[in-house]
């Protein structure tokens, strides 16, 4: 099990590796650049940074453990097809008119050069802030039994917990890694992971990286 709150994780003491996969969300240029999207609102980039060595180190232990390595991407088809008139008066309100940021045709959609993604991960693009949502995600884990899902990723009050969120409605066991997710708000960041924890785990548990680590480097805890 790993060590969490405000249960230990998961709750019946079975982790299994190839029913578990570890999700890293948005760590893209365009949140995580000081040129990017999230720099032009106004918001500093570096505790997004900051988290990059503990996902890298949480990818390394999931791969290790035979964890499936799942990450998302968001932006906007090229031609801004799929976007609604109200998605185009916040892009234009935002500033973003006749930019290719937060758009698929970009640099800045790519994930950053400091995390690796290897062929056999999975890649998952979405257009709005939870990643099922009009994507292929719960096909995918379906398909492949994954019933545990531990979160990491940018941000933590918006695509992060959306898509916890999503994830607990549709039945699957969640643990946020509270050091491997961040958001430029701090005073969002602490809340979305306090609600994690109510109601006695309302949106499953949280935990540290080092303690994801080491249960999964324990391969008599991972069964």
């Amino acid at each position: 099990m790993i060590k969490a709150r405000p249960f230990d994780f998961p709750y019946d003491g079975r982790l299994v590796p190839q029913n578990t996969a570890l999700l890293v969300i948005d760590l893209q240029e365009d949140f995580l650049s000081p040129t990017g999207y999230f720099a032009r609102k106004g918001y500093d980039p570096s505790p997004l940074r900051a988290i990059l060595p503990a996902v890298n180190r949480l990818i390394a232990a999931a791969r290790a453990a035979g964890l499936t390595i799942i990450h998302t991407r968001q932006g906007y088809r090229a031609d801004m097809a799929g976007m609604t008139p109200y998605e185009k008066w916040r892009r234009q309100r935002a500033g973003l008119e006749g930019t290719d940021i937060l758009l698929r045709s970009s640099p800045g959609f790519q994930i950053v050069a400091d995390i690796e993604v290897r062929p056999d991960d999975i890649v998952v693009d979405k257009t709005c802030n939870g990643a099922f949502t009009y994507t292929d995600l719960e096909l995918v884990l379906r398909a492949r039994d994954i019933t545990h899902l531990l979160f990491t990723g940018c941000t933590t009050d918006v695509c992060v917990h959306t898509t916890l969120r999503e994830a607990c409605d549709r039945n699957f066991q969640c643990l946020t890694i509270a050091d491997a997710s961040a958001s430029g708000d701090s005073r969002a960041h602490e809340a979305a992971l306090h609600m994690v924890t109510v109601e006695d785990g309302v949106f499953g548990a949280l935990a540290d990286s080092e303690a994801v680590i080491a249960a999964l480097s324990r391969p008599k805890q991972v069964a």
